[in-house]
Formats: structure tokens, sequence, C-alpha cells
């Protein structure tokens, strides 16, 4: 919610007003001085929106901020220069409001369009995210990054490596939803404050690592002709694309990384196809460069890559993993439900390459049970036994 700074206001009496913490006032006003505010710069309070109201008989403007459990002066901050003596019926004012509900639309088919707009939306109300574009796709979509935090620990979420896995984004962007309500609205997340997560977690989100893969799958192939007839090919002539976890040029982005690739190659598919062709050599695809990219800049304390399906958390990788790797897990699994796996024949993940590197642990959580895609029917209870995972993730 945006409005104009008064002569002689403050940040800490906005804070106190609509009851937000400083720092995140603080953050979503980052190109400004927060020591001396100037009369007429616009302000941004997250986790507030404004919105219009229509006079009625007998209204007063306490009458009005009293009725939504306002402080006076927030509706005053809003409608500068008007006269609480003078209204009139049917008169147009705007009145805060806390936003108390979710933004995401988790119950449908989550395709990239879905996305970016509720990142748009997300941006606007809770503007102390940093959202970005950590490269493009093939086709050249951006592939968004979203900051929430200030702490020193950097922790990594992704989802949606794999095409036919896009409810994992779905899942995440719920996740961070409620995070976002959680720190606005002074609530907890299953017991927890997450209050101390802001302070001292950076927490980088990639919701969407594959999005034309994403699109192929929920939408068919692309309008361009040679493009449409190139993965019509390589899916064998096949309309349907449910079954197809690769980029657009039938790699798997998940056997993309320099961590045993050759293994990985050598008893995988030798072409590009609707899965598990890792390319004619290790990050060859702009998304998988991305990523590694992201990741060196970044420098995390732990990744977790969410994909789907079977309730188990792969979390070592040649023995390179280190000693805290075994408790984090744990706790995952105490959590959620999920069962613990060290290592299976499958190389050349993204956290394979990540504790490989930095000898730092790194997980792949495997969502859901069933057949990929799965069904969006499951939503519900892959939230509610993952949320576990999305907060241990922040305080482990």
């Amino acid at each position: 919610m945006e409005f104009v700074v008064r002569q002689g206001d403050t940040l800490s009496q906005y804070s106190q007003l609509f009851m937000i913490d400083l720092q995140l006032i603080h953050d979503s006003n980052r190109t400004i001085s927060h020591n001396i505010l100037s009369a007429g710069q616009r302000i941004q309070i997250p986790g507030f929106v404004s919105q219009e109201y229509q006079i009625r008989q007998g209204d007063t403007l306490a009458s009005i901020a009293q009725n939504r459990n306002l402080p006076l002066d927030a509706v005053y901050l809003v409608n500068p220069g008007i006269n609480p003596n003078n209204l009139k019926e049917t008169q147009m004012i705007k009145v805060p409001r806390r936003i108390t509900w979710r933004l995401v639309n988790d119950r449908q088919s989550y395709d990239y369009a879905k996305l970016m707009k509720d990142i748009g939306q997300l941006h606007e109300v809770y503007p102390f995210l940093q959202v970005s574009s950590i490269g493009n796709t093939v086709l050249g979509k951006n592939i968004p990054e979203i900051l929430i935090g200030n702490g020193g620990k950097k922790v990594h979420y992704n989802g949606s490596f794999h095409a036919n896995e896009w409810i994992t984004t779905s899942v995440i962007m719920t996740f961070l939803n409620d995070y976002l309500l959680s720190l606005t609205n002074l609530t907890a997340i299953s017991g927890l404050s997450t209050a101390r997560f802001y302070e001292q977690i950076t927490l980088s989100i990639v919701p969407m690592v594959n999005p034309d893969g994403v699109e192929l799958v929920l939408h068919g192939p692309p309008a361009n002709e040679n493009l449409k007839k190139r993965v019509l090919g390589l899916n064998r002539g096949n309309t349907d694309f449910s079954g197809w976890k690769a980029n657009i040029r039938g790699i798997d982005l998940n056997d993309q990384f320099p961590a045993k690739w050759e293994v990985e190659k050598a008893r995988n598919p030798n072409q590009p196809g609707p899965r598990d062709y890792g390319g004619d050599k290790p990050l060859s695809e702009p998304e998988a460069i991305a990523m590694a990219d992201l990741t060196k800049k970044r420098d995390f304390a732990r990744v977790l890559a969410f994909h789907t399906q079977c309730e188990e958390i792969y979390w070592g990788f040649g023995n390179l993993e280190p000693p805290q790797s075994e408790d984090i897990v744990m706790e995952f699994s105490r959590v959620s439900g999920y069962v613990p796996v060290k290592t299976i024949e499958s190389y050349a993940g993204y956290k394979d390459w990540f504790i490989q590197d930095w000898r730092r642990p790194g997980f792949t959580v495997e969502l859901g049970h069933g057949i990929n895609p799965l069904p969006i029917s499951q939503f519900d209870e892959i939230y509610q036994k993952s949320l576990g995972i999305f907060l241990a993730g922040l305080y482990i």
C-alpha cells in the first residue's frame, strides 16, 4: 500500500500505526533515506492494500476506522486533505486493509503465466521481496529468483527442474505466500515465529527452473511450426506430453551437472527426448547454466531441490556430504514422514553437484506419490506433509 509522507512522519511511527515490523518497512523502501523522511515522498507499507469505500449515512472517519480495527490516523494517511467534518453520503474514500488471505491460487494447473502473475502480485503487496531474473530459457523466458530476508545464512529452494513436476512450483509459491502472511500479520506457522528467520536467513527461491518444459506439458507444443515439428519428433509423434521431463530441446536439466555426469550419460538415452538425456556435455543448457551461475554467486549454505514423487529425501553423494546433513535430513523426516535415502544410483543432479563442489548439505525432496504429473487433487496432502520441511530448512 502506497501513500504520501506528511511533515514530521517517521518510519517508526508507521511501524506502530500498522503493526508491521520496522525492518520490513525499511526493506520495502530501499531507495529512500530511512532516517529523514521528506513531506511528499511516497512510502510503501507491506501487507496492506488500499480499498475504496463509499460513505454511508451516519459514517464518520472514526467509526470507519473502528469497524476495521484501524487507528484513525491510518485512514487520514491514505486520504490526504480530507475534511472529517464534511463527509458526504456516496463520497468515495480509501481505507487500508491488511492482507490476511493467500494471493497464490494453488489448486489449478500452475503454468508460467500463473507464476509470473503471482510473483507480480506478491511483490506489489510485499515490496520487501527482491525479484530478479537469473537468466533465460531456450525460448527466451525469464527464470525468476525471489529473495526474502536479510540474514547472513543463505538457503535456496527450487522447483520444476522437471517439466511434468510443475506441482512443485505451486507448493513452493504457497509456502512463500504463507511465509509472507506470517511476517506481516505477526502470526506463527506450525507454532513457529518467522520473524527470526527473516533476520537470520536470506532465502533464495527459484520456483520454476524449466518454464519451457512446464508450458509444453500443460499446453502442448509452441505455435512455431519448426519447433512444434521438432518436439513432436522427440516425443515420437505423441501429442501427449505428460511424460515429458526435459527442457524444450529434449535435454534433462537435472542430468546436466558435472557430478559423475559421464557415468549418468553412459547408461541413459544417447539422444534428446522426453527424459534422462543429459546433453552432449555438462551445463550445455541455458537453464542449467543459470542455476549453476546463481549457486556460485550466492554461495548457499544449503540447497533443497523439490521434485516428485515417492515421499523420499535424497541427501548424500559419494560420501562427500558433511556430517550435519544426516541430522538435517532426520529432522526433515520427522516433520514430514518422508523417508531419508542417502544414496541412489543416479548422478549429475543439481544437489549432487552442490554437495560435490561445496561439501555442504544438499537435498532432493520427492513430494507426493503416484505417477507424474501428480494431480492437483494431491495438493493439500503434499503441502501439509512438506510444510515442515520448508520450515526446518530455515530453522536447523
